[in-house]
């Protein structure tokens, strides 16, 4: 989190919040409430909610899913900047990114 903190990313984490130990939904609309993209390690879980979130027409502010230990954390940042370089915070609404697709 520091490294993006230092490129002034506004970034707050689940211990941050006060949200370890919540449901998945609490964190995701917790995000959304902030206006913020949530982004997790917990890949079907979210995915899941997300799809449910859409068939219920409930929005949300945005998803990005990456897999623990596939990458290195630079790489994880590396891909996580370009992501934030390329899609707007209106783009993700409703939406799914997954961190593997932006090499």
């Amino acid at each position: 989190m520091q490294t993006l903190r230092a490129r002034n990313v506004d970034v707050i984490t689940a211990l941050d919040a006060g949200m370890i130990e919540r449901e998945d939904a609490e964190h995701l609309d917790y995000a959304t409430e902030q206006g913020c993209v949530l982004c997790t390690f917990n890949v079907g879980d979210f995915y899941r909610l997300h799809s449910d979130y859409l068939a219920l027409g409930r929005p949300h502010a945005g998803i990005i899913l990456m897999r623990q230990r596939y990458y290195s954390v630079g790489e994880q940042m590396r891909r996580l900047l370009r992501l934030m370089a390329s899609k707007s915070a209106d783009e993700m609404k409703n939406w799914v990114e997954f961190l593997s697709a932006w090499d």
